[in-house]
């Protein structure tokens, strides 16, 4: 694998910054200076300041995202972040994607970069499942605008499916499949329709489905669960 690879892989820092380090001389491959872009595997002598470097399994979890946090590593704002929701002893793990400070649902994080860019591309268009419960009555008719893309903001929406799955006369739930994620793109999709988003929760990734967690508890990923992620 790229050097910087690599060295992110042992959490060291981030691939940009592993780049700098690189740039700066201070990352050798057996007793030689690395270059940007220089291929290692597990048998190379990797050293950082001297100091030998070993890359870690990755790890992969699935968390119950919880409204009131948001979906990154740190922020300036002192809100909570998803990472506070994990166990000690976790490695360097960043959130796959994101979901919005007042929404909940599947979100997965990971050490895998190449997963994350994988599942996050607009261009492989990976399907998110999610459950809308808008205020008011919504009817399936109502929903044919959102179903066949909606201008927001000079942007057309892609087409998604949508159907009601319970109403009564103070809100509707609806199940929506998308391939994109733009910044509140939900609100406004039920927006211009005329309704507001009460909640909003994912519940799949793909076939990834959501399952034995509460919110704001997490758990590893299978074997097989990681490796359905990367057929998307």
């Amino acid at each position: 694998m790229r050097i910087n690879r690599y060295l992110a892989s042992a959490g060291l820092a981030s691939r940009r910054k592993c780049d700098a380090l690189v740039e700066e001389g201070k990352v050798t491959i057996n007793g030689k200076p690395a270059h940007p872009g220089s291929e290692v595997s597990e048998f190379d002598d990797v050293r950082v300041d001297g100091q030998k470097v070993m890359p870690r399994e990755e790890e992969y979890y699935m968390l119950y995202k919880p409204k009131g946090c948001i979906s990154a590593v740190s922020d300036d704002r002192g809100r909570k972040t998803v990472l506070e929701y994990l166990p000690d002893g976790v490695g360097r793990v960043y959130p796959v994607g994101r979901l919005d400070y007042d929404s909940e649902g599947l979100l997965i994080l990971t050490t895998d970069g190449d997963l994350a860019q994988r599942l996050t591309h607009p261009s492989n268009e990976v399907s998110k499942t999610y459950i809308a419960k808008v205020e008011g009555v919504v009817t399936e008719t109502d929903l044919n605008p959102i179903r066949s893309g909606i201008e927001i903001e000079g942007h057309l929406t892609k087409k998604c499916r949508a159907h009601v799955v319970e109403t009564n006369k103070n809100y509707t739930k609806i199940e929506l499949v998308l391939k994109e994620g733009k910044y509140h793109e939900v609100k406004k999709m039920f927006a211009s329709i005329g309704h507001e988003v009460i909640l909003l929760k994912r519940t799949k990734i793909g076939e990834l489905r959501l399952s034995g967690l509460e919110r704001g508890e997490c758990r590893k990923l299978s074997l097989e669960e990681v490796n359905y992620l990367k057929t998307l």
